[in-house]
C-alpha cells in the first residue's frame, strides 16, 4: 500500500523505519511539520497505514506509507525502487535498530517463529558484514547483545504461552568473575543474590519480565 502526494517534492524527502508507533511515529511528525517529505515505514501494512492516516487527522499531509520489512531483502529492494522512481533520491534516513527493538519489544505480537527469523537475518548480516547497514547496533560484542536479546523475547514468549507458571530473566549486574576478567563492579554473592530474589517470587508474583540487579527493569 503507498500514499500519494499530488506534486513533486521541493523539499529533502525522508524515511522512517517503523514510523507507525512509538519514537518512530514522532520523528515521522516532527519532520512533516518542518516542511520535510516524509515516507514512513512499517511491516503491517495496516498499522502504517493508520498511523499516516492519524497524522493527517492533525493536519499533517506531506506523509506516505510504505510497506517495509527490515529483515527481508525483497522488501528492502522494492523500497529502493519505489524511492528511486518516485523521487529519485533521499536526503534523511531514520534508521532501522528503533524497528528491530520495537518489534522485539512487541511481545503481544512476537512469535517464537518469528524470532527465528530475525536471529537467522541477523547471522547472515552477520556473515556478510553489513549489520549497520541493516540495522544492527554496531557496537562492540554485537552478537552478546544480540543473543542476550532474543533470550529476553524467548522467555517472555514462554511467560505469555505458559501463564500458570513464573517464567522471568534476571540479569544479576556486573560481576567480578573469569568472564569480565575480574573486572566487575559486584562480588559473585552478590551478583547470586539478585539472581535468587527473583527465583524466590512468590507463585503470584510477576511473569515475562526482566529483572536487573533484582528489580523490575526495561527489556531493551
Amino acid at each position: 500500500m503507498e500514499g500519494t502526494i499530488s506534486d513533486p517534492p521541493k523539499t529533502r524527502i525522508a524515511v522512517v523505519t517503523g514510523g507507525n508507533k512509538g519514537i518512530g511515529l514522532e520523528v515521522c511528525r516532527q519532520l512533516a511539520v518542518s516542511a520535510i517529505t516524509v515516507v514512513l515505514t512499517a511491516r503491517d501494512e495496516t498499522k502504517g497505514a493508520a498511523a499516516v492516516e492519524k497524522l493527517r487527522e492533525q493536519g499533517i499531509s506531506d506523509v506516505i506509507f510504505h510497506q517495509l520489512d527490515v529483515t527481508d531483502a525483497s522488501s528492502i529492494d522494492r523500497l529502493a525502487g519505489f524511492l528511486k522512481t518516485r523521487f529519485g533520491r533521499v536526503d534523511i534516513l531514520y534508521f532501522r535498530s528503533e524497528e528491530l527493538k520495537q518489534e522485539l519489544n512487541d511481545i503481544d505480537n512476537l512469535t517464537e517463529m518469528r524470532l527465528d527469523e530475525l536471529l537467522d537475518t541477523f547471522l547472515k548480516d552477520f556473515e556478510a558484514g553489513i549489520l549497520e547497514a541493516r540495522g544492527w547496533p554496531g557496537e562492540l560484542f554485537v552478537s552478546y547483545k544480540v543473543a542476550k536479546a532474543a533470550v529476553n523475547a524467548y522467555s517472555r514468549i514462554m511467560a505469555r504461552r505458559h501463564p500458570t507458571l513464573r517464567i522471568n530473566c534476571a540479569h544479576p549486574g556486573y560481576v567480578k568473575t573469569d568472564m569480565t576478567r575480574n573486572s566487575g563492579l559486584l562480588t559473585p554473592e552478590e551478583g547470586a543474590s539478585n539472581v535468587v530474589k527473583v527465583a524466590l517470587l512468590p507463585g503470584g508474583g510477576p511473569t515475562g519480565s526482566f529483572f536487573g540487579m533484582g528489580m523490575v527493569a526495561s527489556f531493551l
